[in-house]
């Protein structure tokens, strides 16, 4: 399988869970240089609204939404 891994030059999210019973992790890394790593289901959805709000999403069309 290919490294799924986001980096600024394949920037991108990756969300997984260490089976059904295991803690969720996410990644992710912006074309504008920032990235961040979280565990556990809450700091994941945490992780997820940042880079929603702030990141992935945020920087196309001009940062407009």
């Amino acid at each position: 399988m290919a490294d799924l891994t986001p980096t600024p030059d394949f920037p991108g999210i990756r969300i997984g869970k260490e089976g059904p019973y295991g803690d969720a992790y996410a990644d992710y890394a912006c074309r504008c240089g920032q990235s961040a790593n979280a565990s556990g289901d809450d700091n994941v959805k945490d992780l997820v609204r940042d880079y929603t709000d702030n990141h992935g999403p945020a920087h196309r069309n001009g940062g407009r939404k």
